[in-house]
């Protein structure tokens, strides 16, 4: 008997199904599409590799370090801001950075850049404590970059409400925070030794410094904190041993070279005239010839080695020598009218009156480029010279209004026109400085020659021109704010 095979029970006949093939025509199309695109490059392959390899913290932090040991700060900044952005939460690396940040602010010469960079310097060491409150090397950092923005001469361009003295007060809380912390912690010791040496505490300046020196020889700051209170004591000789100390661990911080060279010029400035005293400025100028030299390798603009020698030959008698290392500084920043007013004063002592009525008008009420070029004796081949913004009166500007207001009152019987400025300028400073002795009697001195003019003038002031060739009778030396 013939039986029928029964294969559907067990095995289903093959259907096409639409949704399937439908499926596998948008991937197959989609691949298509994906190869075209990948072709012509619309989209990158995941598998082939970065154009650049992405580096770590660490690397970055190597190169900071490396730069600042060169004396390449600005590099040193911008190394550590990168590991900062690699790793926002490395309180370390801001730290680090606030430090640097507030060492490089010595390399520049304006006080506006210098509160800019100054406050970009709080910023870091506010964010390495927001990020390691407790941790005592941040706290010491930021302490450092508070006494640093405690400058005074800088209280006339806050916006914030901050001052000096507040700054200050701030400054010594926090160190006090970074030895609690960890008593044994050098940095700390010597900042609050820094600190308390701003708000003339010696003994206690003293009594944290020592331990510090105990604690870390091998650390440049500690050295340059012992220096300051050396030379803050007029310990001039032990001071130049402490900066030279640090140089041995920095060799290639050109600050440390002029800091040397301020205090061979200060030793040379005590001693009577004659081969010990020439020898001293001879050494002065070698320090800041050393940071020139630094610079130039480095490809640094930093005015002031020029400007320290400049003084330096000023206070030598040398004032054509210092007139032209003046200038120089200014043509690295030919837009700072601090610069102008500094080769104001140059002129001034080397009784080039004429040309340092230039500068200092720069300074004290802004300039043109014609006059700015005039000011420097001269623009070079192609150099129009520039704009100058003037400085605000502070204590650091109050010598340049003091030299400007006196050259012109100087000026003025021969020119009585000068007057106008004079008055101006003068009374601006006896009404702001009303309790310093020496800034009102000079500004007195050119307030009485002016109104002698005025008196014995019926004619109406005119605008500022050139001032005679006749040298006048100058008043007595303006003020001059400590080097």
């Amino acid at each position: 008997m013939k039986v029928t095979r029964r294969r559907a029970l067990f095995n289903q006949r093959r259907t096409s199904n639409l949704y399937r093939l439908f499926a596998l025509a948008l991937f197959i199309l989609a691949g298509v599409w994906l190869i075209l695109r990948l072709h012509t490059g619309e989209i990158s392959n995941p598998f082939d590799p970065t154009l650049t390899s992405t580096r770590t913290v660490n690397s970055w932090v190597m190169e900071g370090e490396a730069s600042f040991n060169a004396g390449d700060l600005p590099a040193a900044i911008t190394a550590y801001q990168e590991a900062t952005k690699v790793d926002p939460n490395n309180a370390e690396a801001f730290a680090e950075l606030a430090r640097i940040q507030a060492y490089s602010s010595r390399l520049l010469s304006n006080d506006t850049d210098r509160l800019t960079r100054l406050t970009e310097a709080l910023q870091s060491a506010d964010q390495a404590k927001t990020i390691a409150p407790e941790d005592s090397n941040v706290l010491a950092i930021r302490a450092f970059v508070l006494d640093w923005n405690a400058d005074s001469n800088l209280d006339a361009l806050r916006t914030d409400g901050q001052t000096a003295a507040k700054l200050l007060i701030q400054a010594d809380q926090e160190a006090l925070r970074a030895i609690s912390s960890n008593g044994q912690n050098p940095l700390a010791l010597a900042f609050y030794a820094e600190i308390l040496i701003d708000e003339q505490k010696w003994t206690q300046a003293e009594q944290n410094i020592q331990p510090a020196l105990q604690l870390g020889l091998q650390l440049m700051d500690i050295h340059r904190v012992y220096a300051y209170y050396l030379e803050s004591n007029r310990y001039y000789s032990q001071a130049i041993e402490e900066y030279q100390q640090a140089l041995l661990i920095n060799p290639n911080l050109t600050f440390l070279y002029v800091s040397i060279g301020h205090n061979y010029r200060t030793l040379a400035l005590n001693t009577s005239p004659g081969a010990q005293q020439t020898d001293l400025y001879n050494q002065a100028l070698d320090s800041y010839a050393k940071a020139v030299r630094l610079n130039e390798q480095l490809k640094v603009l930093d005015p002031s080695p020029y400007l320290a020698i400049a003084k330096t030959y000023a206070q030598m008698g040398q004032f054509f020598a210092a007139a032209l290392n003046a200038q120089k500084a200014v043509s690295m920043d030919p837009t700072n009218a601090d610069l102008y007013g500094q080769l104001g004063n140059v002129y001034k002592r080397g009784r080039n009156y004429e040309t340092a009525i230039y500068a200092l008008q720069c300074a004290v009420d802004g300039c043109t480029p014609e006059i700015s070029c005039k000011a420097r004796n001269g623009c070079p081949a192609g150099d129009a010279g520039v704009t100058v913004i003037p400085l605000l009166l502070s204590p650091r500007s109050a010598t340049y209004y003091l030299d400007y207001g006196s050259v012109l009152a100087a000026f003025s019987p021969q020119t009585p026109r000068y007057c106008d400025a004079a008055v101006r300028v003068l009374t601006l400073l006896t009404q702001t400085y009303a309790t310093d002795q020496v800034i009102v009697q000079n500004a007195s001195d050119g307030l009485s020659i002016c109104a002698s003019v005025i008196a014995s003038q019926t004619q109406t002031p005119s605008p500022i021109t050139t001032p005679a060739s006749t040298v006048a009778t100058m008043p007595t030396p303006g003020y001059t704010p400590r080097p």
